[in-house]
């Protein structure tokens, strides 16, 4: 699984951070969110869907593959 963040609907609500900080973090200049690592590691995969459903713009994507 891989996970991004579109930096183009990303608004920095830090959903994503709440949900899964392991993997989210966010930028310190602006505010939006970013991903440590594109793969996700073993074991983060639901807490990386719930911050896929709860962020507000709909920036976190995600590819099964």
């Amino acid at each position: 699984m891989r996970v991004r963040i579109d930096q183009n609907r990303c608004q920095g609500h830090a959903m994503c951070l709440l949900a899964c900080s392991d993997l989210f973090a966010l930028n310190d200049d602006d505010g939006h969110g970013y991903v440590l690592s594109e793969q996700v590691p073993v074991g983060l995969e639901e807490s990386v869907d719930q911050a896929r459903r709860s962020c507000p713009e709909q920036a976190i994507l995600i590819d099964p593959a």
